[in-house]
């Protein structure tokens, strides 16, 4: 839409808030028993693992910090998860539940590609426009 043009540098960075933001809240969920979760996962197995990546880089991804690598790693969690724990469970996302996983890791990847944004503290701290 032509009208958002001269803000979707501030719309990608928003989104990218707000993705790490729900990325976050997954690694909350996992490490500490948070929204809505029984009890915290065994933080040295998988689901710890992918806890600790999902709680401190969703929240470096919401910040805006080191957010290229972060990102990517972020990416690569969630391609494996996705073919370790939902593609045994059927081939399609829609039925092995895996919709999250596949979302996850390309809007990741994609801010790999592009980095922060304007509103991150990469560039505040760094100066950095771009990946």
């Amino acid at each position: 839409m032509k009208q958002l043009r001269p803000f979707s540098e501030h719309i990608y960075s928003a989104a990218r808030i707000v993705v790490g933001f729900l990325f976050w809240q997954h690694g909350a969920q996992k490490l500490f028993a948070m929204f809505g979760q029984e009890e915290a996962v065994e933080i040295f197995s998988r689901a710890g693992l992918a806890g600790i990546i999902e709680f401190f880089g969703g929240g470096l991804i919401m910040l805006g910090l080191f957010t290229p690598w972060v990102a990517f790693i972020a990416s690569g969690e969630m391609a494996l998860a996705y073919f370790l724990s939902h593609y045994p469970r059927g081939l399609s996302p829609i039925e092995n539940s895996g919709e999250r996983a596949v979302m996850y890791c390309f809007v990741f990847l994609y801010v790999a590609s592009r980095g922060a944004g304007p509103w991150s503290l990469d560039r505040l701290v760094f100066g950095r426009k771009r990946a």
